[in-house]
């Protein structure tokens, strides 16, 4: 079997000639991986993921959240001794401003939605759900997008989408601290939002399906709206049927959806087959997490394959020999399960430790041996 075809046998959880391993990295550039294929230091280890990895080119597509209407501004400046990185979004009578804020050492941050008020104002933000407008700004990416799937050694793995979920487009503008309470207290203004932003997703994800752009998508979102930070009964409502309406679609194009989750997860795990993925990335055992693979298994059955669970900063603290050993470990404990090895997170230095590319090489050996099954 070739990379790809574990890849793929894992994902319908079929049985395996040996279980696949994925680093996580994708094999064109990223901003939020290092460059393994052209950074020297990752030399060995790219070329021995080669012989031994799936890769998975995890890609994004950008089409902006709001219509034309609404007005971005930037601008940097100095205000009494500190540098000011200020962005605005005007529509209408609203102006909402996001700062960050250095001297020195100090930084100060204030998000673009900061309080109930921002919150009420951010929500009545027109979101573009026009399928012209979005079609073609999907269609000026194709070429670059289109050129890098040429480039991908197919045999190795497969294209892979990652195009958000509704809840990243509040997330990631919100006052973390006031998050939790607009769960309690503005949810169905929160609601209706990402009722909008999932049209426009919808859209997206159904121009993309279309022109068969990848055999895997990439669902980032469920870890945004889960417990502690909020309540389980918001993750039902903010994250599961949106899941589930994205990951039918996917499936009902013939390609297969992979979930991200870090965390804590026993509490919401069962949700996870409501939704229905392919395969569930990551579960984490305590100290980091709250749930081991076993106990994910006792819940999920065979219905998930599951991706992991060798925490990252491990590959900066063990010693090879310790390393395989883990590996060994994991191995042992999902015997026969539709299940694909893989760290949690990284990597992320730009350039790589001595250590750190002894373990990834242990890590990727022991895989691959001690896999066969």
């Amino acid at each position: 079997m070739t990379q790809r075809d574990l890849l793929l046998a894992a994902l319908r959880h079929e049985p395996t000639e040996r279980v696949p391993i994925w680093l996580l990295y994708p094999y064109h550039r990223c901003p939020y991986y290092a460059d393994v294929r052209s950074e020297p230091s990752y030399g060995a280890v790219f070329a021995a993921s080669e012989r031994y990895a799936v890769h998975l080119d995890r890609r994004s597509l950008g089409v902006p959240l709001f219509t034309a209407e609404v007005r971005e501004e930037r601008e940097t400046v100095q205000e009494n001794g500190w540098q000011v990185e200020r962005r605005r979004l005007c529509w209408r009578d609203v102006s909402l401003v996001a700062e960050t804020r250095r001297r020195g050492d100090e930084v100060e941050i204030r998000k673009l939605v900061d309080n109930e008020a921002d919150l009420e104002a951010y929500c009545s933000l027109p979101v573009q759900t026009d399928p012209a407008i979005i079609g073609a700004a999907l269609e000026r990416q194709l070429p670059a997008y289109q050129r890098e799937a040429a480039e991908f050694p197919l045999h190795l793995g497969s294209m892979m989408l990652d195009l958000g979920e509704p809840i990243g487009a509040l997330y990631g503008q919100s006052n973390l601290t006031e998050y939790p309470i607009w769960s309690l207290t503005q949810a169905p203004l929160i609601e209706g939002f990402l009722d909008r932003v999932q049209e426009r997703l919808r859209i997206v994800y159904g121009w993309c399906l279309e022109r068969h752009l990848a055999d895997v998508y990439f669902l980032v979102g469920s870890e945004l709206a889960s417990p502690p930070m909020v309540g389980v009964e918001t993750f039902r409502r903010w994250i599961v049927p949106y899941a589930w309406d994205l990951i039918d679609r996917i499936h009902a194009a013939g390609a297969y959806a992979i979930q991200h989750y870090h965390g804590q997860i026993s509490a919401i795990l069962p949700y996870f087959l409501d939704m229905g993925p392919d395969a569930l990335h990551t579960i984490e055992s305590p100290p980091v997490g709250d749930c081991t693979l076993s106990q994910a298994y006792a819940v999920l059955g065979n219905r998930i394959a599951l991706i992991g669970n060798i925490q990252y900063d491990e590959f900066r603290s063990r010693s090879p020999e310790s390393m395989r050993q883990a590996v060994r470990e994991v191995l042992d404990e999902v015997a026969g399960r539709p299940f694909i090895l893989s760290p949690s997170a990284g990597p992320y230095e730009a350039t790589l430790s001595e250590r750190v590319a002894a373990n990834y090489l242990a890590f990727l050996e022991e895989g691959w041996t001690y896999g066969k099954r």
